[in-house]
């Protein structure tokens, strides 16, 4: 039934500076930037990011559902990263709030933490071993 990610929805007030901000963090600039009726600023701008190209979007908070605009929560999406340690430390650095601390799980390689973007959205950091185990079986 579900065959895997394909666009994860974050909200901003000021999509500009949050694009700004995500195109540091991830190293690629925005590829679709979508405007509002009459607005200066873009209402949502899209990232294609990772191996898989998956879709992390920056909406406008006017059209977040009502439970996202009243602070972080809800479900935790965990993006892989090979360098654990580096990858929590430059989302601190650049001013993100740590969310849930740094768990290993299990004992096979598994760090998990999440942070709140300065946007108010959380974000989750993963090392997973299964996942580049699946990269290398392909």
């Amino acid at each position: 039934m579900l065959r895997g990610l394909t666009t994860i929805s974050l909200w901003a007030d000021d999509v500009a500076e949050a694009a700004r901000w995500y195109a540091e963090l991830l190293g690629v600039e925005p590829y679709f930037e979508g405007s509002g009726h009459g607005a200066l600023s873009p209402a949502y701008v899209q990232f294609r990011i990772g191996d898989h190209q998956h879709e992390l979007e920056i909406i406008d908070r006017r059209y977040a559902p009502p439970a996202a605009r009243s602070g972080p929560g809800g479900a935790i999406v965990y993006w892989h990263v090979d360098d654990f340690a580096a990858a929590f430390e430059k989302l601190l650095a650049m001013g993100a709030k740590q969310y849930k601390s740094v768990t290993a799980r299990g004992d096979a390689g598994f760090l998990a933490a999440s942070v709140v973007d300065p946007f108010g959205n959380v974000l989750g950091v993963m090392h997973n071993p299964r996942y580049t185990d699946t990269l290398d079986r392909r």
